[in-house]
């Protein structure tokens, strides 16, 4: 059974910066895409971010040259640092394993004006 648990959420002021991780069990972590997701009140979930096994990776325009997804093959943790954040990027922050189709519980991300 697959497990994402995400963590470092928080409140930020815009121009700050977050790190989000995401653990994961029950799969052969290092073989499998990873993406982070997010969605904010009364929108749809969308794409962030996503990581190959191999490492290519692919970026949402909105936050291409300021998040950068990386993975911890070692660790089964996929990252996704946050950088100059501004207050539309607050949201629920999803982890998501391509392979299985399994979500984590999100955590919050509030960026003040």
């Amino acid at each position: 059974q697959v497990q994402l648990v995400e963590s470092g959420g928080g409140l930020v002021q815009a121009g700050g910066s977050l790190r989000l991780s995401c653990a994961a069990s029950g799969i052969f972590f290092r073989i499998y895409t990873m993406g982070w997701y997010r969605q904010a009140p009364g929108k749809q979930r969308d794409m962030v971010a996503t990581i190959t096994g191999g490492g290519s990776t692919n970026y949402a325009d909105s936050v291409k040259g300021r998040f950068t997804i990386s993975r911890d093959n070692a660790k089964n943790t996929v990252y996704l640092q946050m950088s100059s954040l501004k207050p539309e990027d607050t949201a629920v922050y999803y982890c998501y394993e391509y392979n299985s189709g399994s979500w984590g519980q999100g955590t919050q991300v509030t960026v003040s004006s």
